[in-house]
């Protein structure tokens, strides 16, 4: 079955590089309106558009940032203006910020870590909502991450924390939202080669990592697509609603 999103508007946050970039390119691929979402990496968010624009790609651009709220929300109200409406969003925005022990964690660094990862959820969601009860349907699927499960590695209490909220939080919103045919569903990755390990990671931690994976290798962006498609895609998930997809190599099994 060929997975056709032509009749789907998607907003996609933190959408510039790695995951959220090649979900975008996959989306626009299978035919939906995208709109893709950048903060800092105004550049590569530009670059990204414009080449999925000259592949035929129905791409728009929104800037801003998602850990305040009023910039949330206003970044969905700018996409939803830009597609003519919004039937999917990804919130896929957040960040490890930086690996610190508990004793160097101060107030800064814990508004940082959770504004980012979880105020953007929980209030880039409340604007998508009234975009899809006009449409009267809908789906949001969070970016979660293997951390959620296992703790994460060093220094990661607060994003490990964070990501364990989106988890839950997909399980509770799927109960409320489904009174209003919207689906919530969360796609959790495991140690996946992106700018965020280029960023957080040592070598020597990325390969022992990798010995803990059964399929004895770290995953690409790629390998996360169809789980997003998936739960984008109504012929294919309907009737599935506050589920979180683990895609990391077998490295957990729920």
């Amino acid at each position: 079955m060929n997975i056709d999103l032509s009749d789907r508007r998607i907003l996609i946050t933190g959408s510039s590089t790695g995951i959220g970039a090649a979900v975008a390119r996959a989306c626009a691929l299978a035919g939906a309106a995208v709109t893709v979402h950048y903060h800092s990496s105004h550049e590569q968010a530009r670059s990204l558009v414009e080449t999925l624009r000259a592949e035929g790609g129905r791409v728009h651009l929104v800037g801003g940032d998602v850990s305040k709220s009023t910039e949330a929300a206003r970044v969905v109200d700018d996409a939803a203006n830009a597609m003519g409406g919004l039937d999917v969003l990804v919130n896929n925005a957040g960040a490890l910020v930086k690996r610190v022990p508990l004793g160097e964690i101060d107030d800064a660094l814990y508004d940082t870590v959770l504004d980012l990862n979880v105020r953007s959820v929980v209030t880039a969601s409340q604007a998508a909502v009234r975009h899809m009860q006009r449409a009267r349907r809908g789906s949001i699927i969070n970016t979660s991450s293997i951390a959620a499960r296992n703790g994460g590695g060093p220094g990661t209490l607060l994003y490990a924390g964070a990501k364990a909220f989106v988890l839950n939080a997909t399980r509770n919103l799927a109960k409320e939202l489904a009174a209003v045919n919207i689906r919530v569903n969360g796609v959790s990755p495991g140690v996946i080669s992106t700018p965020f390990h280029d960023r957080y990671s040592t070598p020597e931690l990325l390969e022992t990592m990798r010995k803990t994976i059964p399929m004895a290798r770290l995953g690409e962006p790629a390998d996360c697509v169809g789980a997003y498609l998936f739960f984008a895609c109504d012929a294919l998930s309907s009737y599935i609603t506050g589920q979180v997809l683990e895609v990391n190599g077998g490295q957990y099994m729920a």
